[in-house]
């Protein structure tokens, strides 16, 4: 868990500290800009912008009921956000996984990527796909829905 936060603690931090120079120097108002920069940043990278994670085991028998993707994700990753958001709305109908808070996900990622913990790795119809587009991404919703 600790991992998942470390980044946008970080920005947050940074920003802070930023602000609180500018403050001194006299800038009160680039101050607020670049806070609010990196809390947006500190934002788009914590784990509150994707979709509640489940567990390997039960994303697998849910997919296997209703046919929708498994998408094997970690906090941080900047090609696990681009497909977050260029999923928008859509994203809520995969099943998403953090294979930093499930160790059966993280093992289903590595045995898909020969041994390398590469995410995004979604799962459709049993089949693993690293880092796919997400336009193609979005068609497997769309003709799972």
């Amino acid at each position: 868990m600790k991992r998942a936060w470390f980044l946008p603690v970080l920005f947050v931090l940074c920003g802070s500290v930023l602000a609180t120079v500018l403050i001194f120097q006299g800038s009160p108002g680039r101050a607020v800009a670049y806070l609010l920069v990196f809390v947006l940043l500190a934002g788009m990278y914590s784990p509150l912008v994707f979709p509640r994670s489940i567990g390997a085991q039960q994303a697998q028998n849910r997919s296997a009921v209703d046919g929708r993707p498994i998408v094997f994700w970690r906090p941080g990753c900047k090609y696990c956000l681009r497909l977050r958001i260029r999923l928008a709305h859509r994203a809520r109908q995969a099943h998403w996984v953090n294979i930093w808070r499930d160790p059966a996900g993280a093992a289903a990622v590595r045995a898909a990527n020969g041994g390398n913990e590469t995410v995004p790795t979604v799962v459709v119809a049993g089949r693993p796909h690293t880092n796919p587009d997400p336009a193609w991404v979005r068609e497997q919703l769309s003709a799972s829905a």
